[in-house]
């Protein structure tokens, strides 16, 4: 669906993309991750034929990409973090107007204006102003607004960002159902969960450049954390704490505030090792839970970054 090879974007003596490669197939929901200033939103330009790049090309469906690529473009949804809709026209108009940019023919827009308001929920609001409704309720108007013309390649960026988890939880299955639907997506969160539980195949971008792609598993596959065991309300010495790091395939120990995180390569029974130790301490303690490495921990093992940064 999208190919991006050797893409290279400068501002001045600042390099935005360093030679990007990127493939996202065809139906499937894309996880694109970064720290701010990595390049994803100058990607997203660039593959929209928004910005000039200095080198590299893009083929969305087949076709180079380039600003007169009118009959690619209308295949093409896309929804920004800022919400873009018209103040001055209501629910329905709004969907009807961004609609009507690629179809012209007006039984069949209205048809996809009517779906649309079913789809996201709408169909109750039609006749209200965007700055009557709630947070959550405008972030679907412009989801609305982006995918009513049924685009095979939709880009949303930042969807749910300051909504309720309710509208939250209404956005991701319709997220879903549009893939189910036929469209290829591409999702870009701060919210690392949603893209756990939505995508299929994710890449981390830094510096400009694709650093790691893969599912979830060959992500969490590439670190070097296999688990990490948490300890609560247990009291423990600088000696204790020295032992615990001697304990086989343990390669990081945090301790603050009473809580005890051990941090292991993968391998079997690192719990177990480290709770017998504990007991033969005699030593107190009390919640224990351990966790495989989540995207986050993926996330700043590669870049060394919080997402957030």
């Amino acid at each position: 669906m999208v190919h991006i090879e050797n893409l290279v974007k400068r501002y001045g003596s600042l390099v935005a993309l360093d030679h990007l490669n990127l493939d996202i197939m065809e139906g499937e929901i894309f996880g694109l991750l970064g720290p701010n200033g990595s390049g994803k939103t100058t990607a997203i330009s660039c593959m929209l034929a928004l910005l000039k790049y200095d080198k590299g090309s893009i083929r969305i469906m087949g076709e180079e990409m380039s600003p007169d690529s009118y009959e690619v473009k209308s295949q093409i949804g896309i929804v920004l973090q800022n919400v873009a809709v018209f103040e001055e026209l209501t629910v329905y108009e709004n969907i009807d107007y961004f609609c009507g940019l690629y179809v012209k023919d007006r039984k069949r827009k209205k048809q996809l204006v009517e779906e649309a308001l079913v789809f996201t929920g709408l169909e109750d609001y039609r006749k209200m102003r965007p700055k009557k409704l709630s947070g959550g309720l405008l972030r679907r108007l412009n989801i609305a607004c982006g995918i009513a013309h049924k685009p095979k390649l939709i880009i949303l960026d930042e969807p749910t960002v300051a909504v309720d988890p309710q509208s939250r939880n209404r956005i991701l299955e319709g997220i879903r159902e549009l893939n189910r639907q036929g469209s290829t997506i591409i999702y870009t969160s701060h919210y690392m969960e949603e893209v756990e539980q939505l995508c299929s195949r994710i890449a981390i971008m830094d510096h400009g450049r694709c650093i790691a792609v893969g599912t979830k598993e060959q992500l969490t596959g590439m670190i070097k954390t296999g688990e990490k065991v948490t300890i609560e309300a247990v009291v423990l010495t600088s000696e204790q704490l020295a032992q615990i790091r001697q304990i086989p395939h343990v390669f990081q120990v945090d301790y603050k505030d009473d809580i005890l995180t051990v941090h292991c390569t993968e391998a079997k029974n690192n719990l177990v090792k480290i709770l017998h130790y504990l007991e033969e301490q005699g030593t107190v303690f009390g919640r224990v839970y351990s966790e495989l490495p989540t995207l986050n921990d993926v996330f700043l093992e590669i870049t060394g970054k919080q997402l957030r940064d």
